[in-house]
């Protein structure tokens, strides 16, 4: 009896050894541009020669002359570590969202049930539109992933599933007002690519891949942007939805009604002259789950730039879409009693 304890607990330790080698050994990351073996490492929190030498065993057949890294090609991570890896596997936390903020408390369960597919526009080679506010530049892609992230931590903190497709594992929720810009990001660790329909294609790919395995009754994707128009030009928050898919139009005219009435609320008498549209744009046309296409403003108008530039406003305008989701959910549960 002794015995057979001693080995049914020796096979539990094996069997689950096996299955968190395996689990973990699955990573896999493109190297950047001008990354040797230990910068690769590093972004991916893996320092120090065990890693090193991990990494090596692992992709022997795969690098270069001198053990060099060869761009476009996908390499397998060493499993995390110790401290490294039971924050790899901590709930409720987010390390994209930045150490002050990775961390959250699910509040409710709104959202229960939901899936969503964030992507914000641009990034990696291109930064999108360029505004200026004195002798600083504001960069598009910096600023909707801002939104986007915040975005995707009050969904989290409601109870639903979100794929943050375009990610940056430096940048994190920032409150600065000028937000540096970088060109780290990935589309979910791969590279995003220089040419403009790969990047369109690579992100739409994504969503409809995860889209297929995801159980959620309810998913939808949100493509966020900031326009570029004429200095003089303010504009409000606008909306784009799918043609022919009469969720992402229902979806599209929450979100606008959402924002009127906050409009009203928080500014009565301004009025809200942000509309909604059908627009043939790639990202919709090609995107499987009802979609919404969201322009924050005109980055090059001095009174809309107040609208990105303030934290307090993104966090505003994170906090309105978040509503705009919840209330669509609310309908679409209706729908199907």
């Amino acid at each position: 009896m002794f015995t057979k304890k001693i080995t049914l607990v020796l096979f539990v330790f094996v069997a689950l050894f096996i299955f968190n080698g395996t689990l973990f050994a699955q990573e896999k990351a493109f190297p950047k541009k001008g990354e040797g073996i230990t910068l690769f490492l590093k972004r991916h929190n893996r320092v120090g020669k065990e890693y090193h030498d991990e990494f090596v065993k692992l992709n022997k057949t795969k690098l270069g002359n001198g053990n060099s890294l060869k761009m476009g090609v996908k390499y397998q991570l060493p499993p995390l570590k110790g401290a490294a890896a039971t924050v790899a596997r901590k709930p409720n936390y987010e390390p994209l969202f930045g150490k002050e903020m990775a961390e959250y408390k699910v509040t409710s369960s709104e959202l229960k049930g939901c899936c969503f597919y964030l992507v914000s526009g641009h990034g990696g080679p291109d930064p999108g539109a360029i505004g200026k506010m004195g002798n600083v530049e504001l960069h598009e892609d910096e600023y909707a992933y801002d939104v986007m992230l915040r975005l995707a931590r009050n969904l989290l903190m409601r109870g639903a599933k979100v794929h943050i497709i375009i990610q940056d594992a430096k940048d994190g929720i920032r409150n600065d007002k000028f937000l540096k810009n970088s060109k780290r990001e990935t589309c979910m660790g791969d590279p995003i690519p220089f040419n403009q329909f790969r990047r369109l294609e690579q992100r739409c790919d994504k969503i409809n891949s995860l889209f297929k395995k995801d159980k959620e009754v309810y998913k939808r994707a949100i493509f966020m942007h900031i326009d570029s128009r004429s200095k003089s030009h303010q504009t409000d928050v606008f909306f784009y939805y799918q043609d022919k898919n009469s969720e992402s139009k229902h979806l599209s005219k929450t979100m606008k009604s959402t924002f009127e009435h906050k409009y009203n609320r928080h500014q009565p008498g301004r009025g809200f002259t942000g509309t909604v549209g059908q627009r043939g744009l790639y990202v919709l046309r090609k995107t499987t789950p009802p979609s919404v296409f969201v322009e924050l403003g005109n980055i090059q108008n001095s009174f809309d730039q107040k609208r990105f530039i303030l934290s307090d406003n993104r966090q505003a305008l994170a906090n309105w879409l978040c509503e705009g989701f919840i209330t669509d959910y609310k309908r679409y549960r209706k729908k199907l009693k």
